[in-house]
């Protein structure tokens, strides 16, 4: 959005972005959301037996596996199901959910390896929240750029959260804009709403006031000319901004941005 120099239209830009945030904190802190997860799960060839969900879990060339023991049991697709279960072959970034009482198992792919993260909504992490600390919102950091689609997607491999893994994402094209004067790029990934992009960025805000690692930024879909607004009011913490037990892939080389993105989300309380 355009935001005049009114404080009629400044207070709305505020109460729209305080409405966003409110919205994505809820969604975070879901009975089932990433602060409920209670651990991260690698599965290998071996069977292997965990604290926080039921069964012996197992994967191979069939894909993921449990076996649940008497009087265990688990609801997939509606379907309860007991003693041995075939998951099958998860697609990569895919994943099924299977619950368990009062829990979700997610049964998942990330960079090639299959691996469960139970989600219990007792979690600690979670009844604890308290919202996740920002910048004030400013119209000022709404920036318009310009899109250029690359002439065929380019398969980027990124790092991750958890150490040695890897993430490979199609990255349709990149964006150019200014801010205090300078010309910065970002390569965008696709979002999740057809024509929407996504970027991975750090700043010189990152491991200062926000988290070191990463933030994203969701772009609504370039118009017919290629122009964007990059809301960097809107820049937010991933999940393993909070938690240990994410894989969330780290921004390409070229998307650490050499100013100070004074905007968005800040360092989560969890980890001060």
């Amino acid at each position: 959005m355009t935001v005049q120099d009114s404080s009629t239209d400044i207070s709305t830009f505020a109460t729209e972005w305080e409405t966003w945030h409110r919205r994505k904190d809820s969604a975070l802190a879901h009975e089932h959301g990433f602060l409920a997860v209670t651990g991260l799960h690698w599965l290998a060839t071996d069977p292997q037996r965990f604290l926080d969900a039921p069964g012996i879990w197992s994967t191979g060339d069939d894909g993921v596996t449990v076996v649940l023991g008497e009087g265990e049991e688990l609801v997939v697709d509606g379907t309860a199901v007991r003693g041995r279960h075939l998951f099958g072959v998860i697609p990569e970034r895919g994943g099924v959910n299977a619950i368990w009482g009062d829990a979700v198992i997610e049964v998942a792919k990330r960079g090639g390896h299959d691996l469960i993260r139970p989600r219990h909504p007792e979690h600690p992490l979670r009844t604890a929240f308290t919202g996740t600390p920002a910048y004030a919102p400013d119209p000022r950091w709404a920036v318009t750029g310009t899109y250029t689609p690359f002439p065929e997607p380019r398969p980027t491999t990124v790092g991750a959260a958890v150490e040695g893994l890897q993430h490979v994402y199609d990255a349709p094209g990149r964006i150019r804009f200014r801010i205090g004067g300078r010309t910065l790029g970002l390569t965008a990934f696709n979002g999740h709403t057809p024509g929407s992009l996504m970027v991975l960025f750090t700043d010189a805000t990152s491991g200062v006031t926000t988290y070191p690692a990463n933030r994203a930024l969701h772009i609504d879909a370039p118009g017919p000319d290629g122009t964007v607004v990059l809301d960097f009011n809107h820049a937010t913490n991933l999940p393993c901004a909070y938690t240990d037990f994410a894989t969330c892939p780290l921004p390409p080389a070229e998307n650490r941005l050499p100013v100070a993105i004074e905007a968005g989300e800040k360092i989560p309380n969890e980890r001060i």
